[in-house]
């Protein structure tokens, strides 16, 4: 019989780490061997992180980058365990530090973890090659709770990198952050993003693509975190003994050759 693979938690006092405690707890494949969080808390079953990460094969990730960033660094100088990050916000710097992390251990780091999501994305990138900028403009929607601290949300910057990816472009290069003021008309090609935030919204994500004459819309709509946690579950039993590299949950689902 194999041993179930196990998981240690950071942010453990959060409502994501609580939420993946759940669904790693309700996973046979899956064993809850260690909670650890920031230096100082509090909580019942707390362990400093160095135990916590002696004690486990692999570490679920949903803190903040900052705290995500030194974590993988220091998964990375114990030459394991693998990690999962679902922390977003991340500078180019903090993604540096996970990209050279991942030369010694296994990550999968992701937007979201939503199968949904992640199909969404398929279909945005197919929409965008087939819509041509000169006749389609792409605005990219999102709304979160009011606790969510960056934006445009993780997800809502892979819905446009897979928008971006159709059309054979950089997002850095036709991406329109924010409209204030008179702006002027909108450039052929721009990427744009509109943000919300409010109450508990758990996210809400849309596409559209918009001509004069008709409007698509792709969209996904989260109704409970535990979707997340789920799919943190997911990656965390399929990182677990992979080679170092960074991956994503489309390798995860087997939508790349990951």
């Amino acid at each position: 019989m194999t041993s179930p693979i196990r998981i240690a938690i950071a942010g453990a006092n959060g409502r994501m780490g609580r939420a993946v405690a759940a669904a790693v707890q309700a996973d046979p494949a899956l064993a809850l061997a260690a909670r650890f969080d920031r230096p100082g808390a509090t909580g019942e079953g707390l362990v400093p992180q160095d135990e916590a990460l002696a004690a486990c094969d692999v570490v679920i990730d949903f803190t903040t980058p900052a705290a995500s960033a030194q974590l993988a660094a220091r998964c990375a100088t114990r030459g394991g365990p693998a990690l999962v990050v679902g922390s977003t916000g991340f500078s180019d710097e903090q993604l540096q530090h996970i990209a050279e992390a991942a030369r010694q251990i296994a990550i999968v780091r992701a937007g979201n973890f939503s199968l949904g999501v992640n199909m969404l994305m398929g279909l945005v990138r197919q929409a965008a090659r087939a819509l041509p900028p000169e006749a389609w403009d792409i605005e990219v929607f999102e709304a979160h709770h009011r606790r969510k601290v960056d934006a445009p949300s993780g997800t809502a910057l892979m819905l446009g990198e897979a928008a971006a990816e159709g059309r054979g472009v950089g997002l850095s290069q036709v991406a329109r952050r924010a409209r204030d003021g008179i702006t002027g008309e909108r450039p052929v090609g721009e990427i744009g993003f509109s943000v919300a935030r409010g109450g508990g919204i758990v996210g809400e994500h849309s596409v559209t693509f918009a001509a004069e004459d008709e409007i698509l819309t792709l969209s996904h709509s989260a109704r409970d975190r535990s979707l997340f946690a789920r799919g943190a579950a997911a990656a965390a039993r399929w990182v677990a003994g992979r080679p170092a590299g960074q991956y994503d949950m489309q390798d995860v689902l087997g939508f790349t050759g990951g």
